[in-house]
Protein backbone atom coordinates (compact mmCIF):
# COMPACT_ATOMS: atom_id res chain seq x y z
CA UNK A 1 0.00 0.00 0.00
CA UNK A 2 1.21 3.58 -0.88
CA UNK A 3 0.13 6.49 0.41
CA UNK A 4 -0.05 10.62 -1.84
CA UNK A 5 -0.21 13.39 0.16
CA UNK A 6 -1.06 16.62 -1.57
CA UNK A 7 -0.49 19.80 0.07
CA UNK A 8 -3.30 22.30 -1.01
CA UNK A 9 -3.52 25.66 -1.18
CA UNK A 10 -6.88 25.35 1.10
CA UNK A 11 -6.00 21.70 2.29
CA UNK A 12 -4.41 18.40 2.42
CA UNK A 13 -5.69 15.44 0.57
CA UNK A 14 -4.33 12.19 1.16
CA UNK A 15 -4.76 9.21 -1.32
CA UNK A 16 -4.72 5.68 -0.58
CA UNK A 17 -3.59 3.06 -3.24
CA UNK A 18 -2.75 -0.53 -3.73
CA UNK A 19 0.66 -1.86 -5.67
CA UNK A 20 -1.69 -1.39 -8.85
CA UNK A 21 -2.72 1.98 -7.93
CA UNK A 22 -6.82 0.88 -6.82
CA UNK A 23 -7.91 3.39 -4.81
CA UNK A 24 -8.57 2.34 -1.05
CA UNK A 25 -9.18 5.25 0.75
CA UNK A 26 -9.23 9.48 1.05
CA UNK A 27 -8.94 11.57 3.37
CA UNK A 28 -9.00 15.43 3.33
CA UNK A 29 -8.61 18.19 6.03
CA UNK A 30 -8.78 22.13 5.76
CA UNK A 31 -6.98 25.06 6.97
CA UNK A 32 -7.02 28.78 6.46
CA UNK A 33 -4.95 31.44 5.21
CA UNK A 34 -4.20 34.60 6.43
CA UNK A 35 -4.01 38.04 4.63
CA UNK A 36 -2.43 40.68 7.03
CA UNK A 37 -2.17 42.99 4.69
CA UNK A 38 -3.09 43.79 0.71
CA UNK A 39 -1.16 40.89 -1.50
CA UNK A 40 0.63 39.19 1.41
CA UNK A 41 -0.66 35.55 1.86
CA UNK A 42 0.73 33.08 4.96
CA UNK A 43 -0.20 29.77 6.58
CA UNK A 44 1.19 28.31 9.79
CA UNK A 45 2.98 24.79 8.86
CA UNK A 46 1.54 23.66 12.21
CA UNK A 47 -1.81 23.81 10.57
CA UNK A 48 -0.52 21.08 7.61
CA UNK A 49 0.89 19.15 10.57
CA UNK A 50 -2.69 18.93 12.02
CA UNK A 51 -4.60 18.63 8.89
CA UNK A 52 -1.81 15.85 8.06
CA UNK A 53 -2.05 13.92 11.26
CA UNK A 54 -5.88 14.02 11.07
CA UNK A 55 -5.69 12.28 7.12
CA UNK A 56 -3.20 10.03 8.04
CA UNK A 57 -5.61 8.48 11.31
CA UNK A 58 -8.62 9.33 9.16
CA UNK A 59 -6.96 6.80 6.64
CA UNK A 60 -6.00 4.15 9.33
CA UNK A 61 -9.69 4.32 10.97
CA UNK A 62 -11.16 3.77 7.25
CA UNK A 63 -8.58 1.20 6.26
CA UNK A 64 -6.82 -0.17 8.84
CA UNK A 65 -5.71 -3.24 6.76
CA UNK A 66 -4.30 -1.30 4.33
CA UNK A 67 -2.46 1.19 6.60
CA UNK A 68 -1.29 -2.05 8.32
CA UNK A 69 0.18 -2.76 4.74
CA UNK A 70 2.04 0.43 4.20
CA UNK A 71 5.30 0.60 2.30
CA UNK A 72 5.87 3.75 1.15
CA UNK A 73 4.18 7.50 1.06
CA UNK A 74 4.89 10.74 -1.29
CA UNK A 75 4.42 14.25 -0.82
CA UNK A 76 2.96 17.06 -3.47
CA UNK A 77 2.69 20.81 -2.10
CA UNK A 78 2.00 24.07 -3.22
CA UNK A 79 5.00 25.66 -4.54
CA UNK A 80 7.58 28.43 -3.84
CA UNK A 81 6.46 28.89 0.02
CA UNK A 82 9.11 30.18 2.51
CA UNK A 83 9.04 28.13 5.83
CA UNK A 84 12.14 29.12 7.93
CA UNK A 85 13.57 27.38 10.71
CA UNK A 86 16.04 28.13 13.12
CA UNK A 87 18.49 26.07 14.51
CA UNK A 88 16.91 24.00 16.77
CA UNK A 89 14.25 23.04 13.51
CA UNK A 90 11.74 25.56 15.00
CA UNK A 91 9.48 27.74 12.40
CA UNK A 92 10.48 31.06 12.65
CA UNK A 93 7.23 32.82 11.29
CA UNK A 94 4.43 32.18 9.11
CA UNK A 95 5.21 30.32 5.78
CA UNK A 96 5.11 33.08 3.01
CA UNK A 97 2.67 31.79 0.10
CA UNK A 98 3.28 31.47 -3.51
CA UNK A 99 0.92 33.92 -4.38
CA UNK A 100 2.33 36.23 -2.00
CA UNK A 101 3.38 39.70 -4.01
CA UNK A 102 5.05 41.67 -1.28
CA UNK A 103 8.85 40.89 -2.64
CA UNK A 104 7.94 42.53 -5.99
CA UNK A 105 10.56 44.81 -5.61
CA UNK A 106 13.55 41.90 -4.55
CA UNK A 107 12.47 39.99 -7.18
CA UNK A 108 12.97 42.81 -9.77
CA UNK A 109 16.47 43.37 -8.38
CA UNK A 110 17.41 39.53 -8.45
CA UNK A 111 15.89 39.44 -11.88
CA UNK A 112 18.61 41.85 -13.18
CA UNK A 113 21.60 40.49 -11.67
CA UNK A 114 24.11 38.59 -14.29
CA UNK A 115 23.45 35.04 -14.73
CA UNK A 116 20.20 34.96 -12.53
CA UNK A 117 18.18 34.07 -15.57
CA UNK A 118 20.77 32.06 -17.07
CA UNK A 119 21.00 29.94 -14.13
CA UNK A 120 17.58 29.41 -13.28
CA UNK A 121 15.95 29.15 -16.20
CA UNK A 122 13.22 31.74 -15.33
CA UNK A 123 12.06 35.20 -15.04
CA UNK A 124 12.40 36.01 -10.71
CA UNK A 125 8.91 35.77 -10.38
CA UNK A 126 7.47 37.91 -6.93
CA UNK A 127 6.13 34.59 -5.67
CA UNK A 128 9.13 32.67 -6.27
CA UNK A 129 11.07 32.12 -3.11
CA UNK A 130 14.66 33.92 -3.04
CA UNK A 131 12.82 37.56 -3.45
CA UNK A 132 10.90 36.42 -0.14
CA UNK A 133 13.85 35.50 2.11
CA UNK A 134 15.39 39.15 0.53
CA UNK A 135 12.32 40.90 1.51
CA UNK A 136 12.93 39.12 5.41
CA UNK A 137 16.15 40.37 5.16
CA UNK A 138 15.41 43.55 4.70
CA UNK A 139 12.06 44.01 6.96
CA UNK A 140 12.22 41.43 9.50
CA UNK A 141 16.54 40.87 9.45
CA UNK A 142 16.03 39.73 13.43
CA UNK A 143 14.07 37.13 11.73
CA UNK A 144 16.98 36.49 8.89
CA UNK A 145 19.85 36.15 11.28
CA UNK A 146 18.27 33.08 12.47
CA UNK A 147 17.46 31.32 9.46
CA UNK A 148 19.69 27.94 9.43
CA UNK A 149 16.87 25.90 7.05
CA UNK A 150 14.91 26.95 4.12
CA UNK A 151 12.31 24.47 3.77
CA UNK A 152 9.38 24.43 0.65
CA UNK A 153 5.77 23.59 2.10
CA UNK A 154 5.78 19.69 1.38
CA UNK A 155 9.40 19.47 2.44
CA UNK A 156 8.21 20.65 5.82
CA UNK A 157 5.35 17.68 5.40
CA UNK A 158 8.96 15.54 4.66
CA UNK A 159 10.85 16.74 7.61
CA UNK A 160 7.80 15.91 9.93
CA UNK A 161 7.70 12.53 8.58
CA UNK A 162 11.51 11.81 8.58
CA UNK A 163 13.29 14.36 11.00
CA UNK A 164 15.17 14.92 7.54
CA UNK A 165 15.78 18.20 5.23
CA UNK A 166 15.18 17.03 2.09
CA UNK A 167 13.71 18.22 -1.06
CA UNK A 168 12.91 17.30 -4.81
CA UNK A 169 14.40 18.95 -8.19
CA UNK A 170 10.70 19.69 -9.40
CA UNK A 171 9.81 21.84 -6.58
CA UNK A 172 13.44 23.59 -5.87
CA UNK A 173 13.59 24.70 -9.55
CA UNK A 174 10.74 27.41 -7.97
CA UNK A 175 13.25 29.35 -5.46
CA UNK A 176 15.47 30.60 -8.05
CA UNK A 177 18.41 28.97 -5.88
CA UNK A 178 18.81 25.91 -8.21
CA UNK A 179 20.47 25.64 -11.33
CA UNK A 180 17.50 23.64 -13.67
CA UNK A 181 19.89 22.29 -16.52
CA UNK A 182 22.51 21.01 -13.98
CA UNK A 183 19.67 20.13 -11.60
CA UNK A 184 21.80 21.15 -8.55
CA UNK A 185 22.08 24.18 -6.45
CA UNK A 186 23.65 27.23 -7.47
CA UNK A 187 26.34 28.96 -6.01
CA UNK A 188 25.78 31.89 -7.46
CA UNK A 189 22.26 31.82 -7.11
CA UNK A 190 22.51 31.37 -3.52
CA UNK A 191 25.04 34.36 -3.37
CA UNK A 192 22.74 36.41 -5.27
CA UNK A 193 20.04 36.06 -2.78
CA UNK A 194 22.39 36.14 -0.02
CA UNK A 195 21.93 32.79 0.83
CA UNK A 196 24.14 29.60 1.66
CA UNK A 197 24.19 25.99 0.93
CA UNK A 198 24.21 24.43 4.41
CA UNK A 199 20.64 26.39 4.54
CA UNK A 200 19.60 24.20 1.66
CA UNK A 201 17.61 20.68 1.42
CA UNK A 202 19.49 17.63 0.28
CA UNK A 203 18.33 17.12 -2.96
CA UNK A 204 16.71 13.91 -4.63
CA UNK A 205 14.92 13.41 -8.10
CA UNK A 206 11.30 13.18 -6.69
CA UNK A 207 11.44 9.45 -7.45
CA UNK A 208 14.17 8.58 -5.19
CA UNK A 209 13.51 7.15 -0.97
CA UNK A 210 14.69 10.42 0.85
CA UNK A 211 14.12 9.09 4.30
CA UNK A 212 11.79 6.29 6.58
CA UNK A 213 9.33 7.75 8.86
CA UNK A 214 10.46 8.40 12.11
CA UNK A 215 9.95 5.36 14.81
CA UNK A 216 8.02 7.59 17.39
CA UNK A 217 5.86 9.23 14.34
CA UNK A 218 4.97 5.84 13.01
CA UNK A 219 3.54 4.65 16.48
CA UNK A 220 1.98 7.71 17.77
CA UNK A 221 -0.01 7.85 13.77
CA UNK A 222 -0.75 3.73 13.48
CA UNK A 223 1.56 3.39 10.82
CA UNK A 224 3.98 0.88 10.44
CA UNK A 225 7.31 0.84 11.40
CA UNK A 226 10.05 1.44 8.22
CA UNK A 227 7.50 3.15 6.14
CA UNK A 228 9.36 4.93 3.03
CA UNK A 229 9.11 8.44 2.57
CA UNK A 230 9.78 9.39 -1.47
CA UNK A 231 11.16 13.03 -2.32
CA UNK A 232 7.60 13.61 -3.90
CA UNK A 233 6.94 16.58 -6.16
CA UNK A 234 5.78 20.43 -6.39
CA UNK A 235 1.73 19.91 -7.46
CA UNK A 236 2.28 20.21 -11.20
CA UNK A 237 5.01 18.38 -11.65
CA UNK A 238 2.93 15.86 -8.96
CA UNK A 239 0.01 16.36 -11.69
CA UNK A 240 1.68 15.62 -14.72
CA UNK A 241 2.63 11.96 -12.75
CA UNK A 242 -0.74 11.95 -12.21
CA UNK A 243 -1.90 12.07 -15.40
CA UNK A 244 1.25 10.75 -17.22
CA UNK A 245 2.38 13.40 -18.50
CA UNK A 246 6.04 12.57 -19.06
CA UNK A 247 7.07 12.99 -22.76
CA UNK A 248 7.30 16.09 -25.06
CA UNK A 249 3.58 16.45 -26.64
CA UNK A 250 2.23 15.28 -22.88
CA UNK A 251 0.72 18.49 -20.75
CA UNK A 252 -2.53 18.99 -18.79
CA UNK A 253 -4.36 22.08 -18.28
CA UNK A 254 -5.30 22.97 -14.74
CA UNK A 255 -8.51 25.21 -13.77
CA UNK A 256 -7.81 25.06 -10.18
CA UNK A 257 -7.32 28.35 -7.90
CA UNK A 258 -4.59 29.22 -10.30
CA UNK A 259 -4.77 28.13 -14.18
CA UNK A 260 -1.77 26.42 -15.88
CA UNK A 261 -1.36 24.89 -19.03
CA UNK A 262 2.21 22.31 -19.24
CA UNK A 263 3.92 20.48 -21.81
CA UNK A 264 6.65 18.19 -20.09
CA UNK A 265 9.98 18.54 -22.19
CA UNK A 266 12.63 15.86 -22.79
CA UNK A 267 15.46 18.66 -22.67
CA UNK A 268 16.59 21.77 -20.92
CA UNK A 269 14.84 24.59 -23.46
CA UNK A 270 14.44 27.82 -21.33
CA UNK A 271 13.07 31.36 -22.65
CA UNK A 272 12.64 33.51 -19.49
CA UNK A 273 12.02 36.23 -21.31
CA UNK A 274 8.49 35.16 -22.14
CA UNK A 275 7.73 34.58 -18.96
CA UNK A 276 7.35 30.89 -19.19
CA UNK A 277 8.05 28.50 -16.29
CA UNK A 278 10.98 25.74 -17.35
CA UNK A 279 11.48 23.62 -14.38
CA UNK A 280 13.07 20.01 -13.77
CA UNK A 281 9.93 17.22 -13.96
CA UNK A 282 9.85 15.18 -10.89
CA UNK A 283 11.67 12.33 -12.71
CA UNK A 284 15.56 12.18 -14.15
CA UNK A 285 16.48 13.68 -16.93
CA UNK A 286 12.89 15.40 -17.74
CA UNK A 287 12.17 18.72 -17.33
CA UNK A 288 8.44 20.91 -17.97
CA UNK A 289 7.51 24.08 -19.14
CA UNK A 290 4.24 25.80 -18.30
CA UNK A 291 2.44 29.14 -18.35
CA UNK A 292 0.58 30.04 -15.38
CA UNK A 293 -2.34 32.72 -14.62
CA UNK A 294 -2.93 33.37 -10.74
CA UNK A 295 -6.47 33.34 -10.62
CA UNK A 296 -8.46 30.70 -12.75
CA UNK A 297 -11.73 29.38 -10.26
CA UNK A 298 -10.23 31.55 -8.05
CA UNK A 299 -11.46 34.41 -10.28
CA UNK A 300 -14.87 32.18 -10.31
CA UNK A 301 -15.07 31.99 -6.67
CA UNK A 302 -14.31 35.59 -6.80
CA UNK A 303 -17.77 35.98 -8.54
CA UNK A 304 -19.50 34.13 -6.33
CA UNK A 305 -18.97 35.31 -2.70
CA UNK A 306 -19.60 38.96 -4.45
CA UNK A 307 -23.35 37.38 -6.14
CA UNK A 308 -23.49 35.29 -3.46
CA UNK A 309 -24.20 32.17 -5.63
CA UNK A 310 -22.32 29.03 -5.72
CA UNK A 311 -19.73 28.83 -8.75
CA UNK A 312 -21.78 25.94 -9.64
CA UNK A 313 -24.77 27.40 -10.28
CA UNK A 314 -23.01 30.45 -12.03
CA UNK A 315 -22.17 28.26 -14.51
CA UNK A 316 -25.06 26.05 -14.97
CA UNK A 317 -26.51 29.52 -15.94
CA UNK A 318 -24.64 29.07 -19.12
CA UNK A 319 -25.74 25.77 -20.06
CA UNK A 320 -23.77 23.11 -21.34
CA UNK A 321 -23.13 23.88 -25.11
CA UNK A 322 -21.11 26.80 -26.11
CA UNK A 323 -22.25 29.96 -27.32
CA UNK A 324 -20.99 33.25 -28.54
CA UNK A 325 -18.60 35.13 -26.90
CA UNK A 326 -20.36 37.99 -24.94
CA UNK A 327 -19.75 41.67 -24.75
CA UNK A 328 -18.84 42.37 -21.38
CA UNK A 329 -14.81 41.63 -20.77
CA UNK A 330 -12.86 40.68 -18.00
CA UNK A 331 -9.48 40.39 -16.84
CA UNK A 332 -8.08 37.93 -14.55
CA UNK A 333 -5.81 40.23 -12.86
CA UNK A 334 -7.40 39.73 -8.76
CA UNK A 335 -3.36 38.85 -7.58
CA UNK A 336 -1.31 40.24 -10.29
CA UNK A 337 -0.05 37.72 -13.20
CA UNK A 338 2.79 36.13 -13.91
CA UNK A 339 2.84 34.23 -17.65
CA UNK A 340 2.97 36.44 -20.05
CA UNK A 341 3.02 40.11 -18.34
CA UNK A 342 5.33 39.24 -15.13
CA UNK A 343 3.25 42.10 -12.94
CA UNK A 344 2.34 41.89 -9.41
CA UNK A 345 0.44 44.79 -9.64
CA UNK A 346 -1.95 44.62 -12.14
CA UNK A 347 -5.51 44.34 -10.78
CA UNK A 348 -8.65 42.85 -12.66
CA UNK A 349 -11.61 44.72 -14.57
CA UNK A 350 -14.88 43.99 -15.98
CA UNK A 351 -15.43 46.05 -18.83
CA UNK A 352 -18.43 46.88 -21.43
CA UNK A 353 -20.98 46.66 -18.26
CA UNK A 354 -23.95 47.40 -19.74
CA UNK A 355 -27.37 48.45 -17.71
CA UNK A 356 -28.89 45.08 -19.15
CA UNK A 357 -25.57 42.76 -17.70
CA UNK A 358 -26.72 39.68 -15.66
CA UNK A 359 -25.42 37.14 -13.63
CA UNK A 360 -25.03 34.86 -16.84
CA UNK A 361 -22.99 38.16 -18.78
CA UNK A 362 -20.93 38.34 -15.50
CA UNK A 363 -20.38 34.60 -15.36
CA UNK A 364 -19.39 34.10 -18.93
CA UNK A 365 -17.18 36.95 -19.03
CA UNK A 366 -15.01 35.55 -16.36
CA UNK A 367 -14.20 32.02 -17.71
CA UNK A 368 -13.87 33.84 -20.82
CA UNK A 369 -11.40 36.21 -19.49
CA UNK A 370 -9.65 33.21 -17.55
CA UNK A 371 -9.54 31.21 -20.79
CA UNK A 372 -8.17 34.14 -22.94
CA UNK A 373 -5.46 34.62 -20.75
CA UNK A 374 -4.59 30.39 -20.53
CA UNK A 375 -4.70 31.19 -24.32
CA UNK A 376 -1.65 34.00 -23.79
CA UNK A 377 0.20 31.23 -21.75
CA UNK A 378 -0.17 28.69 -24.36
CA UNK A 379 1.28 31.12 -26.95
CA UNK A 380 3.88 32.25 -24.66
CA UNK A 381 4.59 27.89 -24.32
CA UNK A 382 4.52 27.59 -27.94
CA UNK A 383 7.49 30.69 -28.55
CA UNK A 384 9.73 28.26 -26.30
CA UNK A 385 9.44 25.29 -28.89
CA UNK A 386 6.98 23.09 -26.63
CA UNK A 387 4.38 20.96 -28.43
CA UNK A 388 0.71 20.37 -27.27
CA UNK A 389 -1.14 17.76 -29.28
CA UNK A 390 -4.31 17.54 -26.85
CA UNK A 391 -4.39 18.33 -23.50
CA UNK A 392 -6.04 16.80 -20.56
CA UNK A 393 -8.23 18.81 -18.37
CA UNK A 394 -7.78 18.99 -14.17
CA UNK A 395 -9.02 20.76 -11.51
CA UNK A 396 -12.63 22.34 -10.49
CA UNK A 397 -13.12 24.15 -13.50
CA UNK A 398 -13.15 20.91 -15.59
CA UNK A 399 -16.12 20.38 -13.96
CA UNK A 400 -18.28 22.37 -16.18
CA UNK A 401 -18.83 20.95 -19.53
CA UNK A 402 -19.12 24.82 -20.98
CA UNK A 403 -15.80 25.88 -19.72
CA UNK A 404 -14.05 22.79 -21.49
CA UNK A 405 -16.01 23.44 -24.50
CA UNK A 406 -14.53 27.62 -24.17
CA UNK A 407 -10.94 26.17 -23.52
CA UNK A 408 -11.01 23.89 -26.48
CA UNK A 409 -12.16 26.89 -28.41
CA UNK A 410 -9.95 29.40 -27.61
CA UNK A 411 -6.75 27.24 -27.33
CA UNK A 412 -7.78 25.06 -30.44
CA UNK A 413 -6.78 21.91 -28.82
CA UNK A 414 -8.62 18.94 -28.32
CA UNK A 415 -9.34 18.59 -24.55
CA UNK A 416 -9.41 15.36 -22.96
CA UNK A 417 -11.69 14.47 -19.52
CA UNK A 418 -10.13 11.86 -17.86
CA UNK A 419 -12.99 9.15 -16.38
CA UNK A 420 -14.26 9.47 -13.22
CA UNK A 421 -11.08 8.27 -10.29
CA UNK A 422 -8.21 9.85 -8.82
CA UNK A 423 -5.71 11.55 -11.75
CA UNK A 424 -4.51 14.79 -9.84
CA UNK A 425 -1.17 15.51 -7.42
CA UNK A 426 -2.18 13.10 -4.64
CA UNK A 427 -2.04 10.26 -6.77
CA UNK A 428 1.36 11.45 -8.72
CA UNK A 429 2.52 11.72 -5.37
CA UNK A 430 1.79 8.27 -4.25
CA UNK A 431 3.14 6.64 -7.65
CA UNK A 432 6.55 8.30 -6.74
CA UNK A 433 6.46 6.56 -3.80
CA UNK A 434 5.89 3.42 -5.75
CA UNK A 435 9.06 4.15 -7.82
CA UNK A 436 10.67 4.74 -5.03
CA UNK A 437 9.99 1.25 -3.38
CA UNK A 438 9.93 -0.93 -5.89
CA UNK A 439 12.44 0.22 -8.26
CA UNK A 440 9.65 0.24 -11.17
CA UNK A 441 10.81 2.91 -13.90
CA UNK A 442 8.25 6.26 -13.99
CA UNK A 443 7.09 5.22 -17.52
CA UNK A 444 5.59 1.69 -16.45
CA UNK A 445 3.90 3.69 -13.21
CA UNK A 446 2.76 6.75 -14.23
CA UNK A 447 0.46 6.02 -17.21
CA UNK A 448 -2.21 8.15 -18.58
CA UNK A 449 -5.92 8.22 -17.66
CA UNK A 450 -8.90 6.28 -18.97
CA UNK A 451 -10.40 9.09 -21.21
CA UNK A 452 -14.01 9.31 -20.79
CA UNK A 453 -15.00 12.55 -23.18
CA UNK A 454 -12.51 14.03 -25.25
CA UNK A 455 -14.04 18.13 -26.77
CA UNK A 456 -12.99 19.19 -29.64
CA UNK A 457 -12.36 22.84 -30.71
CA UNK A 458 -16.03 24.54 -32.17
CA UNK A 459 -14.70 25.75 -35.63
CA UNK A 460 -18.05 27.46 -36.33
CA UNK A 461 -17.07 29.71 -33.34
CA UNK A 462 -13.54 29.48 -34.09
CA UNK A 463 -13.23 32.99 -35.69
CA UNK A 464 -15.62 34.27 -33.34
CA UNK A 465 -13.71 33.73 -30.62
CA UNK A 466 -10.09 34.72 -32.34
CA UNK A 467 -11.83 38.20 -32.54
CA UNK A 468 -12.72 37.92 -28.88
CA UNK A 469 -9.32 37.03 -27.80
CA UNK A 470 -7.68 39.84 -30.43
CA UNK A 471 -9.63 42.17 -28.99
CA UNK A 472 -8.91 41.27 -25.19
CA UNK A 473 -4.96 40.83 -25.83
CA UNK A 474 -5.20 45.35 -26.16
CA UNK A 475 -6.52 45.72 -23.05
CA UNK A 476 -3.87 44.49 -21.00
CA UNK A 477 -1.82 47.38 -21.45
CA UNK A 478 -4.83 49.88 -21.66
CA UNK A 479 -5.54 48.77 -18.14
CA UNK A 480 -1.59 48.79 -17.33
CA UNK A 481 -1.94 52.95 -18.07
CA UNK A 482 -4.96 52.97 -15.07
CA UNK A 483 -2.82 51.12 -12.49
CA UNK A 484 -2.65 53.07 -9.32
Amino acid sequence: MFVGLDLGTSGLRALLVDADQNTVAVSEAEYGTGHPASGWSEQAPQDWIEACTTVLKDLCQQAPQGMAALQGIGCSGHMHGATLLDAEAQVLRPCIMWNDTRSADQAATLDTQTEVRRLSGNIVFPGFTAPKLLWVAQNEPEIFARVAKVLLPKDYITFWLTGDFTSDMSDSAGTSWLDVGARDWSDPLLAAGGMQKDQMSQLFEGSEIAGTIRPALATELGLPQGVSVAAGAGDNAAAACGIGALQEGDGFVSLGTSGVILAARDRFAPQPESAVHTFCHAIPDTWYQMGVILAATDSLNWLSRNLQRDPAQLTALLGDCLTAPGRVQFLPYLSGERTPHNDSAIRGALINLDISSDQADLTRAVIEGVSFALRDSFEALKSTGARLDSVIAIGGGSQSPYWLELIATVLGLPVQLPAQGEFGAALGAARLAICGVTGRPPAEVMTKPEIATIITPRADLADAYEEAYAAYKKLYPCLKGLTR
